[in-house]
């Protein structure tokens, strides 16, 4: 009777293991269904207990205990929707470009084959996808050589951190072309295109104001300890970035269709096609990259270096607009600096250390005049709850069409107010403008040309001068003054006062340059 009561119970659990296999894509497409899943297996039981006659179904051990690994986990929040087009249509084709020797290329491969934990073997689909990337890219990867020199210090700082092979920092560039604010067509967000529930998971800030998805450091310290967690299943670093990309079970399946094998080359044709991809993607940019110079590409400084920039922690609501009227620093390289902030708004939140990067040659002014600095944001916050500027009205409104080369930084400068303003006007969520949309705009130095809400592309400028009263002289601006600093001196008067009239639409000013100043 107890060998019957085994044979049932070993039948029960391959009836099992084999619906857990079918309800894996299920799951993982929507963890809400584990419920039902569940019902789903314990019915599958049911029928087994009516069943006379067994077949066997002996599934893969080795995939069957990593799929125990990553359900034990729920790891079924994972990144894999966030792969690039460029990924999905790589076709594997032959690439005629000579500059590049099939043996230059074995030769190279084998060298870094020997310095990386990854399998950087050469086969004829890795080389199509170099050569290709190498005729057709040039311009683009020069682009993200230069921009890697400022992210990928501080991707190493982390990666190291945790233990994890520094070339994973490439991984960053197939992701999101480092771009920290980049955003799939189903939300996968930043450098490292987390989803929603894996950012959360992984500890990521993402509210209203904040998606720490986008912050280069917190956003890596997470992708850190994913892709630690799957190397810790996986045991193979090849899978591990398969895992990331596609999910742990798109692995587990691959393996078991494939037969057993456990080398990525050997179950690259059961993957996903945009995983297919995947890793080629990373191996040709970790190649390219490392011969970056021997192909040609000039390893140029960015306009920033990480060790030339440091945080401050916030101790009030501060816009980025505002530390570009104190430091002096246009507000692209601050947003630059500081991608996580949605709105461009740094919130001051109880229990929340919001930080500030600013470069090292503006952070000494603003540390010593903090107090002033954040009673300027305090007021110009209060003159906010308006609902439009005081210096605008309603019959000023001008409706903008967005052209090519806009962005929000140009629209503010060139309508002389605040990127947080037309956001504001326009009910707009992020930075993100497109060609062709239609923009609300009250501008504070220009008037529209033609009457209300009609559509202009050069607004006509006021008098300014006109704009000025009372006692005039004349400024003469030094070294190291900005228009936050010059206002400062002089009681009442506010930047946007000095830009009024003196007719500036931005913020940088040039020792020797005269001003208007109005003293009432």
């Amino acid at each position: 009777m107890a060998k019957i009561l085994s044979t049932f119970f070993f039948f029960t659990f391959l009836v099992c293991s084999s619906q857990i296999e079918k309800t894996v894509p299920i799951i993982e497409q929507n963890p809400n269904t584990l419920v039902d899943s569940t019902t789903l297996i314990l019915n599958d039981i049911k029928t087994v207990q009516d069943t006379t006659i067994f077949k066997a179904v002996f599934d893969n051990e080795h995939a069957a205990s990593l799929d125990k690994k990553w359900l034990e986990d729920l790891y079924s929040n994972t990144l894999f929707d966030s792969i690039y087009e460029s990924v999905t249509e790589l076709n594997f084709e032959n690439v005629d470009y000579p500059e590049l020797p099939t043996d230059t290329l074995k030769a190279r491969l084998k060298e870094l084959d020997a310095r990386t934990p990854f399998n950087v073997e050469y086969n004829p689909a890795l080389e199509s996808v170099i050569k290709s990337y190498l005729k057709n890219r040039r311009e683009s990867l020069q682009k993200l050589i230069t921009l890697s020199a400022y992210y990928f210090p501080m991707f190493e700082r982390e990666l190291d951190n945790y233990n994890i092979p520094l070339e994973i920092k490439y991984l960053a560039v197939v992701e999101s072309a480092l771009k920290p604010r980049a955003k799939s067509r189903v939300g996968a967000t930043g450098l490292w295109q987390f989803m929603y529930s894996t950012g959360i998971l992984y500890g990521l800030d993402v509210s209203s104001y904040v998606d720490e998805r986008s912050d280069p450091i917190k956003s890596t310290e997470a992708a850190a300890k994913y892709l630690e967690k799957l190397y810790e299943i996986f045991g193979d670093w090849d899978l591990a970035l398969a895992a990331y990309n596609s999910g742990p079970g798109n692995v587990t399946k691959a393996i078991r269709r494939s037969g057993g094998y456990q080398n990525y080359w050997n179950i690259r044709h059961n993957l996903p096609r945009e995983t297919a991809g995947y890793l080629p993607a990373f191996l040709a940019n970790m190649y390219i990259f490392e011969y970056a110079e021997q192909h040609g590409f000039k390893k140029l400084k960015p306009e920033f270096a990480y060790i030339e920039t440091d945080t401050i922690r916030v101790k009030q609501m501060i816009t980025l607009d505002q530390v570009s009227e104190v430091t002096d620093v246009d507000i692209e390289e601050l947003q630059f600096l500081n991608p996580s902030y949605k709105l461009d708004i740094i919130p001051h939140v109880k229990g929340k250390d919001y930080t500030l990067r600013l470069p090292m040659s503006v952070l000494g002014n603003f540390v010593s005049n903090e107090d002033t600095i954040y009673a300027y944001a305090k007021a110009e916050f209060d003159k906010r709850e308006k609902p439009l500027p005081q210096f605008s009205e309603t019959k000023d409104k001008t409706i903008y069409v967005v052209r090519s080369g806009d962005y929000l930084g140009r629209l503010s400068r060139k309508f002389g107010v605040r990127v947080s303003q037309i956001m504001q006007w326009n009910g707009l969520r992020s930075n993100d403008i497109r060609v062709g949309q239609r923009l609300t705009i009250y501008p504070s130095n220009y008037v529209a040309a033609t009457s209300t809400a009609k559509t202009v592309s050069t607004p006509a400028k006021t008098s300014l001068t006109s704009n000025i009263s009372g006692d005039i002289i004349t400024y003469t601006v030094k070294s190291g003054d900005s228009l936050w600093s010059i206002s400062q001196k002089f009681p009442g008067v506010s930047v946007q006062n000095i830009k009024d009239w003196n007719d500036i639409s931005g913020s940088k000013l040039k020792p020797g340059m005269k001003l208007k100043i109005s003293k009432g």
